[in-house]
């Protein structure tokens, strides 16, 4: 055997088997991640729905009914309608609705027009402490609303704005930092070249907000509008503090005190609960998609 076929023989190749290493047997939790999700949004709906359901049920029941009845036991009848006519009308919830009205339409109004303009002198002017401002502004939204209430209360008094309107309507325009800062996030996206082109034009700082910025800020504006107007339309401690007359309730504060003459009538209370929830309940289920629409584009742009 010549040297070239002792190099290419190779060695005998022992066919014995090789031991294998055991694989770890992969878990799928797929499976149980799904209905672990899907059972905790059935346990948080169920958390939500539960007192709203309780009361709903409550409002058309009699007394005799309530005092024998369980909680989620139906009516005998859903045409029961005797608690929402005695709720809306002795408890004051015409008195409050016009009240309400006219604080939410003022106050809108003015958060609209204080936020924007705002929001287009810190974006579009450069002056200095420009940041110092900015950073103030995020910063009174740490501050707990409830420290500030001595002093808050001693400037209403002062302006003698107490025991009026225009007291809950100073406070919800000029504390609402919020909706500045989406007006903020929304302008950022409104190119300069705009501004400029304008003034080339022989506009003004006012005409070039009132005619060019404020149209296109509508998505902005539509989702201050909803969300301001839920939370004015919830508040009870503002006008409970600052408008203790009966003459001047709202909505929350006369459902707070319905409760005094018809303390031991919950049925009563129940009804008068639900005429409270149903303006917020159908503006929401017809507005919602402005609401995920406007947060999500101002967190975006």
């Amino acid at each position: 055997m010549t040297t070239t076929e002792r190099a290419t023989v190779s060695p005998p190749q022992s066919t014995a088997p090789q031991p294998q290493t055991p694989r770890r047997r992969r878990v799928d939790l797929g499976f149980l991640g799904t209905v672990l999700k899907y059972a905790s949004l059935v346990a948080a709906c169920v958390a939500a729905l539960m007192p709203i359901v309780t009361i709903f049920m409550l409002a058309f029941k009699t007394n005799e009914e309530y005092r024998t009845t369980g909680p989620l036991d139906a009516p005998s009848s859903w045409l029961n309608f005797d608690n929402f006519v005695t709720a809306f009308t002795q408890g004051g919830m015409v008195t409050g609705f016009l009240n309400t009205g006219f604080i939410l339409v003022v106050s809108i109004t003015g958060t609209i027009f204080t936020g924007t303009m705002t929001a287009y002198a810190i974006d579009r002017f450069r002056f200095r402490g420009r940041p110092l401002v900015t950073g103030l502004f995020l910063l009174a939204t740490l501050v707990p609303a409830v420290t500030t209430q001595v002093a808050t209360f001693q400037i209403i008094n002062g302006m003698g704005l107490f025991n009026t309107p225009w007291a809950a309507i100073v406070l919800f325009t000029g504390t609402d930092i919020v909706a500045i800062f989406i007006f903020l996030q929304f302008m950022a996206s409104i190119p300069i070249s705009l501004d400029e082109a304008a003034m080339l034009d022989g506009a003004n700082r006012f005409t070039v907000y009132w005619r060019i910025i404020l149209p296109l800020l509508k998505p902005a504006v539509a989702t201050v509008v909803i969300i301001k107007g839920i939370a004015v339309y919830n508040e009870f401690y503002i006008p409970f503090l600052y408008m203790p007359s009966s003459d001047l309730g709202v909505i929350s504060t006369s459902l707070f005190r319905f409760m005094g003459p018809f303390g031991s009538r919950w049925e009563v209370i129940a009804a008068g609960a639900i005429l409270v929830m149903i303006p917020t309940l159908v503006a929401f289920l017809f507005l919602q998609r402005f609401i995920y629409n406007g947060l999500v584009s101002g967190a975006t742009k």
